[in-house]
């Protein structure tokens, strides 16, 4: 009976840093307009990182799918969600993430490191009406918000685009730009 308990113990012990999601909080302090604060969480057992961005009326929030390979951002002030392809090439890698958020290599990155991928997307206008397609921690996210769907769009500059984007910077590692209109703006 002792061994079972101490055994019980010892797998605990060694499961739970396994399974555990990994957090890291970024504060803009160093930002003189701003009062922004960043966190990333991953859940490794589910393959989703959801990263939130706190910044009064331009909060949003970030969810990256790694297994249905779909990312979505909700804009609290515009009332929507926006669903994306995940770009495997400029999104870091979920071990990757990981890594970075366990070891805070997050922290203290920006001005002087190299800059950050840049991903333009332009917007459907027209709602998604079933989010089944792309996983249940998008639809968990999304229910109830009108949600639109996102292309990328390769090899684009905001310097050459008159339109109206919306840019998600995520920490110091993904600059998205997401541009169009919604029947929300």
């Amino acid at each position: 009976m002792k061994f079972t308990i101490v055994f019980i113990g010892l797998l605990g012990v060694l499961l739970i840093p396994a399974l555990a999601e990994y957090n890291i909080n970024l504060s803009d302090n160093n930002n003189s307009g701003g009062s922004g604060q960043q966190s990333v969480s991953v859940n490794s057992e589910h393959s989703v990182a959801n990263v939130d961005n706190n910044d009064g009326w331009n909060s949003w929030n970030s969810l990256w799918d790694y297994k249905t390979g779909f990312a979505a951002t909700r804009i609290f002030h515009k009332k929507a969600c926006i669903v994306h392809k995940m770009n495997m090439d400029a999104t870091p890698s979920l071990k990757a993430l990981t890594a970075m958020v366990k070891e805070k290599k997050l922290q203290g990155e920006g001005p002087g490191s190299p800059p950050p991928k840049g991903l333009m997307y332009s917007i459907n206008p027209n709602k998604v009406n079933n989010l089944d397609k792309f996983g249940k921690s998008i639809v968990s996210m999304c229910k109830g918000v009108p949600t639109y769907m996102a292309e990328e769009i390769q090899g684009a500059s905001l310097f050459f685009y008159s339109g109206k984007c919306f840019n998600a910077n995520i920490l110091w590692i993904l600059n998205i730009s997401f541009c169009g209109r919604t029947e929300e703006n």
